[in-house]
């Protein structure tokens, strides 16, 4: 009776783990068999729309239902479904458009689709605005986390089918704003950041350094100042309108703070350096986003002081540079993490993917936050006031020395001081050139129409 018994437990057990097991099979293919179809040759897709309801992607498109340049600004972003490029988001989200489900099947007319936070239209004005130049542009919402703005150029024109790619501009099939770049002076934001956390607002206004148009550091390195003439003598408020390198060589040698001091902010604020913390990824709706880094020595070393200013081996990209002014613009030292997909509806038209707002760790303190948001808006009324009229704005531009300073990119991160408007930016123009288009006047055509875009 024994054995009888102990053969009916093990069977009633083997029952369950069997039903256990299934009930775990029915539950992938339900929820994970549109990924696996998603990536099959032929299946069918649903459309990608803009926060106004315009496409932005259809795998049916042809140039004769669009127009031939109709997806020219976001051909590196949202992508298609070729699988000629990996890091966009139809490439990364395509389970999301699969019209098929477990229960349904495949069907050629469900109701599968993507619906973004960008608005097309304005996208497209401020592509065009570059002009004859490269670059990149994003902007988001700093308190919700929506992005507005994304786009990078050169580009790719999607209903060409790449029968030009051996012509293509390098980099096209590449979003520039997710990838690092050498981010010039706005990198004095985040040294100004670790100033104002170990060293406090008050103290570091009473450093007062001069500038005759080049230093001689504590390593007898000279450090030179893009005015040659040099700016007096100044104090931070001064030198970061001024983006004075003497100045702030002279402000990273000061005994009141020490390296470490500047590693912990930086690294609090997602910085790789010295490749002592992790290289990790930001994620936008799987997008990957590369994360800043920079290698820090010594204080009276050139290379950690000019690291400091944004050159060297300091390297962001263009969307960490935009996060961290809404760690700024909210006053809290915590950055709103940005995001493309609004929602998604499946192939039976049910919401799903719904965004939601997330936050970034603690970077800095409330009152660093706050310190750095006026001395940024400062700049913004004494330099920029042109930009966005009747609104105030916290800016910093910079410069970026490329390849053996050969050529130079034109850079402009910040934020619009708005609750009505929260806008934070960061503009990229590559091989700037003295007389062409200005980042300032890209970022004045963004948030003008943005501003009547949102509005209406």
């Amino acid at each position: 009776m024994k054995s009888i018994r102990r053969g009916q437990f093990l069977i009633i057990i083997m029952l369950l783990i069997f039903l256990f097991m299934f009930g775990i099979l029915i539950y992938k293919l339900q929820h994970e068999s549109a990924f696996y179809i998603s990536h099959a040759h032929g299946t069918s897709l649903g459309k990608v729309f803009d926060r106004n309801g315009d496409v932005l992607f259809d795998p049916d498109a042809t140039a004769e239902k669009y127009g031939q340049d109709y997806f020219i600004d976001i051909g590196n972003l949202i992508g298609d479904d070729s699988r000629q490029m990996t890091n966009t988001l139809v490439a990364q989200n395509k389970d999301l458009l699969a019209n098929f489900s477990f229960m349904l099947g495949e069907q050629s007319n469900g109701n599968a689709s993507i619906h973004c936070t960008l608005d097309h239209d304005v996208n497209r004005t401020v592509y065009d605005a570059f002009g004859s130049k490269n670059g990149c542009a994003i902007a988001y919402n700093y308190i919700t986390g929506e992005i507005y703005i994304c786009l990078s150029k050169p580009s790719v024109n999607i209903l060409n089918h790449y029968a030009d790619i051996d012509s293509l501009e390098n980099g096209s099939l590449l979003c520039s704003v997710f990838y690092p770049t050498v981010p010039g002076s706005t990198q004095k934001i985040a040294t100004t950041i670790s100033a104002l956390e170990h060293m406090g607002y008050d103290k570091l206004m009473s450093k007062q350094y001069d500038c005759t148009g080049s230093y001689t550091n504590l390593s007898d390195t000279v450090i030179k100042c893009h005015q040659a003439s040099g700016h007096g003598t100044q104090n931070i408020i001064d030198a970061f309108a001024n983006s004075c390198n003497p100045f702030f060589a002279q402000l990273v040698e000061d005994p009141d703070w020490k390296l470490s001091d500047i590693e912990e902010t930086y690294q609090k604020m997602g910085f790789c350096v010295n490749n002592e913390t992790d290289q990790t990824y930001l994620n936008i709706n799987g997008i990957s986003a590369y994360t800043a880094s920079t290698f820090l020595t010594d204080k009276k070393d050139f290379n950690t002081q000019w690291g400091c200013m944004g050159q060297g081996t300091t390297l962001a990209s263009p969307l960490q540079i935009m996060t961290w002014q809404s760690a700024i613009a909210n006053s809290n030292g915590v950055s709103t993490m940005p995001y493309l997909i609004d929602y998604a509806t499946t192939v039976s038209g049910d919401v799903t993917a719904q965004a939601k707002t997330e936050y970034s760790a603690q970077m800095f303190t409330e009152k660093t936050a706050l310190n750095m948001r006026e001395i940024m808006l400062q700049n913004g009324r004494k330099r920029y006031s042109n930009v966005l009229p009747d609104t105030d704005i916290g800016v910093k531009s910079g410069t970026a020395q490329i390849g053996n300073a050969k050529t130079e990119n034109s850079l402009l991160t910040g934020f619009v001081d708005d609750v009505n408007f929260p806008i934070a930016f960061c503009i990229m123009i590559e091989n700037r050139v003295s007389g062409e288009v200005t980042t300032d006047q890209i970022a004045s055509v963004m948030l003008k129409n943005l501003k009547d875009s949102l509005n209406s």
